[in-house]
């Protein structure tokens, strides 16, 4: 059953959204709950034992309400951070919405950082409060990273023996309190998130998301995963990081459509039960999961429902989408974005927009986005199949909302050019003559070698596509000749065994499935890849511990 919006004009939607989001009286409270029908269901939160509690859009208001005066008490007020450190849970959505009631700013948290990441975020946020789980509630503790003084309050919600002394229990908050808390108006500007980039290319950096960013995920939520009003919705991605909360959350709060949060890590067996069991039919994962679920011992269920299925964090290699169409019934369109801007390319859902996929190419610009590919030396538009700088132009990307990072003028100026004409990705592609964007890498990742420019996901693609290959990544390496090489590390699957025989056979697939010039000097062979916590391969740590052995090497040739 195909919404309104999906019969509309995707730019004259575009406009509607960004008049409704920018408005100068726009309330983030009742723009993603209070306009909801009471009665209708906001989350179906699925706990470990694969169990759901339904929360309606009325039970999220009369309970945000509540905790949103039990903050007002403690101090909060408009513009004022508030942090989170909770797993996927009723009580983490009700806490998102009191934030934003009282006009407050949400700090996301991810559950797997350490005291050290936890307390950088706090401090640098200035958050007032953090509202945590009971298995949180360790790292919050006094230690090394955590000074004794801080100055946020906890509030915890664990029961009532485990609430430590000086924090505060977040039932009894809630209890305390009555509901009727008028939701604050502050308009498209004031300020919604504050998020904190995942710094795989150096310290992590602050991103203040204004509401007026709502625009852009609603357009993304219709357009690139073509949400409809009879979809039941699961975004697998962790709401610590910007996807997950983007558009694991907002997406659904700025729709209206009932979402799934699954309680728990990763597991084969019970996503294809939450998948099955609870009718899914749009669907929206890392490519992680999806690799994860075609290597895993377990076969997909023989009914699934699924209409849609999404992927976005990394370039998605073709070998997913071989077993996807078997496996779940449907292909996995790669999407493209970043905290920065939300999705900027996309293989769309929306029927106005949908175009067949092709193999390695993350889509076709969003509508409300002009992105353009510039030549690496000067600031203007590359030929099409020439790689180079993935930009916005920005006065021309009516969703854009990005400005620049908080307190930090030098990284903020180096992601702009032409005075401000493009916002620059730090990505590097390039775009075919069809309009199809291809990702090729970081521009940190970008290998020369004897004078050509190599992106390693092109090398990656190919070798992924391999029988014998789990994962890899690709990095560049000095050579005296070439200036740089080639070398691959590869995580095999669980019964292959390394050997001389695996590694010639994978630098001839390159030869053959790329380019003869491209493959790989030397292939090593890991348990695992160095990965953010949100699942993006770090390649500057296996550039890193590269240098060192080879300069460990060169050391120990060196005559005396």
């Amino acid at each position: 059953m195909p919404t309104t919006t999906q019969s509309q004009d995707p730019f004259d939607r575009v406009r509607e959204l960004a008049s409704r989001y920018s408005d100068e009286r726009a309330s983030a409270a009742y723009l993603l709950c209070d306009r909801h029908p009471a009665g209708n269901l906001a989350y179906r939160v699925v706990g470990a034992d694969l169990e759901a509690t339904d929360l309606t859009y009325g039970d999220l208001r009369t309970a945000s309400e509540r905790l949103a005066s039990a903050l007002a008490d403690l101090g909060v007020s408009p513009g004022d951070r508030v942090a989170t450190l909770t797993g996927k849970s009723v009580e983490y959505l009700v806490t998102l919405m009191a934030i934003w009631r009282l006009g407050a700013v949400h700090v996301p948290l991810f559950t797997a950082f350490a005291p050290a990441a936890i307390a950088l975020r706090l401090a640098g946020s200035a958050a007032k409060v953090v509202v945590c789980d009971e298995n949180q509630q360790a790292k919050l503790a006094p230690s090394a990273e955590i000074p004794a003084d801080a100055s946020w309050q906890v509030i915890t919600t664990a029961p009532e023996h485990l609430v430590p002394p000086t924090a505060l229990r977040f039932a009894e908050l809630l209890a305390a309190k009555n509901p009727g808390l008028p939701a604050a108006s502050l308009g498209g500007d004031a300020p919604l998130i504050h998020i904190y980039t995942s710094g795989t290319t150096g310290r992590p950096k602050g991103v203040v998301v204004p509401i007026k960013a709502l625009a852009g995920f609603q357009a993304y939520a219709e357009f690139g995963l073509g949400l409809r009003s009879d979809d039941v919705f699961w975004c697998a991605a962790d709401p610590g990081w910007a996807y997950g909360l983007y558009f694991g959350v907002l997406a659904s709060f700025t729709t209206g459509i009932p979402s799934l949060l699954l309680q728990g890590g990763f597991d084969a067996e019970a996503t294809y039960e939450v998948l099955s069991r609870y009718q899914v039919t749009n669907l929206a994962a890392a490519p992680t999961v999806y690799r994860s679920l075609r290597a895993a011992p377990v076969a997909a269920p023989r009914i699934l429902k699924l209409r849609c299925a999404s992927s976005a964090g990394e370039p998605l290699t073709p070998e997913v989408n071989e077993w996807a169409v078997g496996a779940l019934g449907v292909p996995v369109h790669d999407h493209y974005g970043q905290t920065e801007a939300g999705m900027l390319v996309n293989n769309h859902h929306h029927p106005a927009l949908k175009r067949p996929l092709k193999d390695g190419s993350m889509g076709i610009p969003m509508p409300g986005w002009e992105v353009r590919v510039l030549r690496q030396l000067e600031d203007a538009p590359a030929p099409d199949g020439e790689i180079g700088r993935v930009a916005v132009e920005v006065p021309r990307s009516p969703l854009a909302w990005f400005t620049g990072y908080l307190n930090d003028p030098e990284k903020s100026a180096e992601k702009f050019a032409g005075a401000g004409r493009w916002y620059l990705t730090g990505d590097v592609g390039w775009k075919d003559e069809g309009g199809y964007f291809h990702f090729s890498s970081r521009d940190d990742d970008v290998i020369i070698m004897a004078g050509y420019r190599i992106g390693p996901f092109e090398v990656e693609s190919v070798l992924a596509t391999h029988p014998v290959v789990r994962e890899c990544a690709v990095i560049a390496v000095p050579d005296d000749i070439r200036g740089e090489v080639l070398e691959a590390f590869v995580v095999l699957r669980s019964d292959v065994k390394p050997s001389t025989n695996i590694v010639q056979d994978l630098q001839q697939w390159v030869k053959v499935g790329y380019a003869a010039h491209a493959y790989p000097r030397n292939v090593h062979f890991i348990e695992s890849l160095p990965k953010t916590p949100s699942g993006k391969v770090q390649r500057f740590v296996l550039r890193q511990k590269r240098r060192e052995e080879l300069a460990a090497t060169k050391c120990n040739s060196d005559p005396q």
